[in-house]
């Protein structure tokens, strides 16, 4: 049998090992941490492409305007992309940390973020002073001299608290006639007034401005430690819609009195028996700034379970003004002159039309629908016109009515007669069968319409003061975030 090796060799032999261990270990770390900072280089370079296409969006926007009907969706994927890349590049800068930290031959990755506005001036502060040395750390001296401070700020959030506020009303009885007396109960908001009113407003902005249903607040309620049921939140939410009518009152007084409204309209899901059904909510919006009034703006909701015309005619019964809205047929008796007590003037939308033109010029849409889609000449000459009356509008937007008339009737109404010219004389060489036709007649049956602004220096070209009162709507409707209607 062969000799067993001297106790030299073996400790020679395991000391190499270990050594050769540990250089495998080195390099594995090594390796690990180069592959985590290079991944974290990628995702921040991914997320700062993500940042810059977000303001280059946004800049474009607010130099040129909406031009494109996708422009306000476009914003949102690239804010919800953007979130997700930016999530994942601190994450990744987190390792590639950890990484270098246990490899000494890797340099570190810091990513670069753009600058943090300060936080704001109003919130309170509140001064932590962390206890200076009371020695010199190198000699040892206790003769110290403040050279100054380095502030560091860093925001936090309160959670929300809970208290029970106790109103104590004494009683007292008259030892002379016995007559009792006590002071009287405190004002609450509503009857049965248990909720204060802060937490009264909370609960009617979470439902109705957040679109929060009250059985979500109250599981959250819950988990918080105050349980309230959906009884008692709803009791509390119809007593102040029954005690804030007066207010609904007065703005519905101050929106109808306005010589100019927005109307439009959006479906709403309702539950139904066995099924959800669609109703509508109505919005007439008054904003004066456009043409420089001084009346705050406004806005007015109805609900109805259809889209009859009925409804706008009720919600407008005593209104005659200028109705700024779409095509919709239910508006038609409302223009009309025999109507009681006056017509109301109608004010077609100039982004509704333009619209119609815009879906034809749109070669981005053309190719999701067919491969060898291609735009329309005429559509998109049509939009470059239009856009034209955008320029003009923009640029005299705030100012009074009689600037406003003064500016279209020296800039805009030459490029709008032009615009019907050439609109009536391609229309004329078309097929009613095609599509830029279409498009051409929804303006060309309603073209006194259309050049109204030209007469009336308070109308605007567009109806986007109420699409932008809708939103908030819109946002909250169930949707599939695929868009495939899954």
């Amino acid at each position: 049998m062969p000799a067993a090796p001297p106790p030299a060799s073996l400790a020679d032999e395991n000391a190499a090992l270990r050594a050769a261990l540990a250089a495998a270990e080195a390099r594995a770390d090594a390796a690990e941490a180069e592959a985590a900072r290079v991944k974290a280089e990628t995702s921040n370079a991914a997320a700062m492409i993500a940042r810059l296409k977000l303001e280059i969006a946004q800049l474009r926007r607010e130099l040129y305007g909406a031009r494109s009907e996708r422009k306000a969706r476009l914003l949102d994927q690239l804010e919800l992309q953007l979130e997700e890349l930016e999530a994942t590049a601190s994450e990744d800068e987190l390792a590639a940390e950890r990484g270098a930290a246990k490899a000494t031959t890797v340099r570190s990755f810091t990513r670069s973020r753009p600058a943090r506005k300060p936080f704001p001036g109003h919130l309170p502060r509140e001064r932590v002073v962390v206890p200076a040395p009371t020695e010199c750390p190198c000699c040892g001296s206790d003769k110290l001299c403040k050279l100054g401070e380095t502030v560091t700020e860093t925001l936090e959030s309160i959670p929300r608290q809970w208290k029970v506020i106790q109103t104590v009303r004494e009683k007292f009885s008259c030892r002379a006639c016995e007559t009792i007396t006590q002071p009287p109960a405190p004002f609450h908001a509503t009857p049965r007034g248990w909720a204060g009113p802060s937490l009264l407003a909370m609960i009617l902005f979470e439902k109705f401005g957040q679109h929060q249903p009250l059985n979500r607040q109250a599981e959250r309620f819950a988990r918080e430690g105050v349980e309230l049921s959906l009884s008692t939140l709803a009791d509390q939410v119809g007593a102040a819609a029954a005690v804030l009518t007066p207010l609904h009152d007065l703005i519905a007084a101050h929106v109808l009195a306005a010589e100019r409204l927005h109307g439009d309209d959006t479906p709403v899901p309702v539950l139904a028996k066995g099924k959800t059904d669609t109703g509508r909510i109505w919005v007439y919006v008054r904003d004066d700034r456009p043409f420089g009034g001084q009346a705050p703006p406004a806005a007015l909701f109805h609900y109805s379970r259809d889209r009859g015309g009925a409804h706008p005619e009720a919600h407008l019964a005593g209104f005659t003004g200028v109705l700024q809205a779409d095509a919709f047929a239910g508006y038609n008796r409302l223009y009309d002159a025999d109507r009681q007590p006056g017509a109301i003037t109608d004010a077609p939308c100039w982004a509704h039309a333009r619209r119609k033109f815009f879906v034809l010029a749109d070669i981005a849409t053309a190719l999701k629908r067919r491969k060898d889609a291609s735009i329309s000449p005429l559509a998109l000459e049509a939009v470059r016109r239009i856009d034209r009356l955008f320029d003009i509008e923009r640029a005299i937007a705030g100012l009074g009515p009689a600037q406003r008339l003064a500016a279209r009737q020296e800039h805009s109404a030459p490029l709008l007669a032009e615009l019907e010219t050439w609109m009536r004389g391609e229309r004329a060489r078309l097929s009613r069968h095609a599509p830029v036709a279409k498009a051409m007649d929804y303006m060309l049956k309603r073209w006194d319409g259309f050049a109204r602004f030209l007469k009336d220096g308070r109308i605007c070209l567009t109806n986007n003061a109420a699409e932008r009162a809708l939103r908030g709507i819109a946002i909250a409707r169930p949707f599939c975030p695929c868009r495939a209607g899954c």
